[in-house]
């Protein structure tokens, strides 16, 4: 990675790297990948922390080795370390062309939308997904199209061998496959547009607050709301994981009973 810390954040970088016990090119590189999700997610693959895994705010943290509680623990600290710096330090060199955290280089997206959490393609087709916008962008040769992801929260991608439409990408979410056919397309002016509108002034205050509503990069996080058929969709999609080995028996039991707990 060429990119560059200011110097205030390599100074924490260092701390964090003592702090954990992990070497700096560790931490920075966990640092990229927090910064690539928007803050809320990771998806990493460092030898110093088992390998491939990812991470999101508030929901479970995955490793290589699924029964490793304590290096979840440990990837869970760490990545909460670093979304907080994110949060409240200038971790990048801005300069005109590249705002704070956002990477320009190579971009073959609007550089509104920033940075994907996962991007990728073949042929001559490719996509980028950025959930903390709710936006995927699609390019099909060399024409890019952005599309709205409202409530998906997408966990996969399929493409088909030597497929170049934008109807050969697929993609899995809580609600399962569907294509761009049947997403919003999004003008110029709407590309970088807040996806969630502010909530209204809070006037009853026995009311419960909303609940936020959290990006997610896999379909085994939790239900962002106490809905009956997203809780459902949210239990199926675990059930998936299990069979697939990805999720232990102890960790599919204790999430699926969290699940059956909102209904």
């Amino acid at each position: 990675m060429d990119a560059t810390v200011t110097p205030e954040a390599e100074s924490a970088i260092a701390d964090i790297a003592q702090q954990h016990g992990l070497s700096r090119e560790a931490v920075l590189a966990m640092l990229f990948a927090v910064n690539n999700g928007g803050g809320t997610m990771a998806q990493f693959s460092i030898p110093e922390l088992g390998g491939s895994g990812q991470w999101m705010r508030g929901g479970m943290t995955m490793v290589g080795n699924t029964s490793d509680n304590a290096l979840k623990a440990r990837v869970d600290a760490l990545c909460g370390e670093l979304s907080q710096l994110l949060a409240t330090t200038t971790v990048f060199p801005t300069t005109p062309s590249s705002p704070q955290g956002q990477f320009t280089a190579n971009n073959w997206w609007p550089g509104d939308l920033g940075f994907p959490s996962s991007s990728g393609g073949q042929n001559d087709a490719r996509y980028a997904i950025f959930p903390a916008m709710r936006r995927l962008a699609i390019q099909v040769n060399g024409v890019t199209r952005v599309f709205d992801t409202g409530e998906h929260h997408i966990g996969g991608v399929q493409q088909q061998q030597g497929g170049s439409t934008y109807g050969s990408v697929t993609f899995t979410s809580q609600f399962g496959t569907f294509d761009v056919s049947g997403l919003p397309e999004l003008g110029t002016e709407q590309v970088a547009q807040t996806p969630v509108a502010a909530p209204a002034p809070q006037e009853v205050r026995d009311q419960a607050p909303p609940q936020p509503v959290q990006p997610q990069s896999e379909p085994f996080m939790a239900a962002p709301a106490d809905d009956a058929a997203t809780i459902i969709a949210a239990i199926e999609s675990l059930a998936g994981l299990h069979q697939r080995g990805i999720l232990s028996d102890e960790e599919f039991a204790t999430k699926k009973a969290e699940l059956l707990a909102r209904l």
